[in-house]
């Protein structure tokens, strides 16, 4: 059992990195899904560079260039907070793509019903237009969610000691048929922590379809 409990002290590393990149991402992606939508042609070409260069470049390149590329003797991130706005400003990126995917697919005849009946937009945007979007793109930030609890494994590499990493320290000082073991614990257990979360997802979008019914 020694390799299972060694992965699985880094499994609060892995759900910390994981739930607050996440969070970060949702935050920051709401003002750059609102900015990919303006009609204000500046706005929406630099929120749509800062997607695309947020998107375009690989995880481990960002993970890198915060850890290693900014460093000074007057700041230096940690190799947590490294991965941390690293991790939450790529999740920025394809969220926002998700947001601005969910919002055009809600019906253009909904703003104008709103606008036809006096509604505010603020109001008619977060009552009637953000709930709609919401249930649509459900599943789909679901399925982010899910790859960013694998690909949290990336943070390994700037010696954050999360599952993986631990997985790679015991594999090291173990070079027999053990050394396997850490790393099928720690596919189970992210199989552990996906389960859950797809059957939450599928509740909740089922739950939604209902309430709109």
């Amino acid at each position: 059992m020694e390799p299972l409990l060694v992965v699985l002290q880094g499994l609060p590393l892995t759900l910390i990195v994981t739930i607050g990149s996440f969070i970060l991402g949702a935050i920051l992606a709401v003002p750059l899904s609102l900015g990919l939508r303006t009609s204000i042609l500046p706005l929406r070409l630099i929120c749509r560079l800062v997607v695309d260069l947020l998107r375009g470049v690989p995880m481990i390149v960002w993970l890198f260039v915060l850890k290693f590329g900014i460093s000074s003797p007057e700041f230096r991130l940690t190799s947590l907070e490294a991965a941390l706005l690293g991790l939450g400003t790529i999740s920025a990126g394809y969220l926002a793509e998700i947001y601005r995917a969910g919002l055009q697919t809600v019906p253009r005849g909904q703003y104008e019903a709103s606008q036809a009946l006096g509604i505010s937009r603020p109001i008619a945007f977060f009552r009637i237009i953000a709930p709609q979007a919401v249930r649509i793109v459900s599943p789909t930030i679901a399925t982010y969610f899910i790859g960013l609890l694998k690909n949290s494994s990336i943070a390994s590499t700037i010696i954050v000691a999360e599952m993986v990493f631990q997985a790679q320290a015991y594999a090291r000082q173990n070079l027999s048929i053990s050394g396997v073991l850490p790393y099928v614990f720690a596919g189970l257990l992210y199989i552990a922590l996906s389960v859950p979360i797809a059957m939450a997802s599928r509740s909740l979008d089922e739950r939604l379809r209902k309430s709109v019914i």
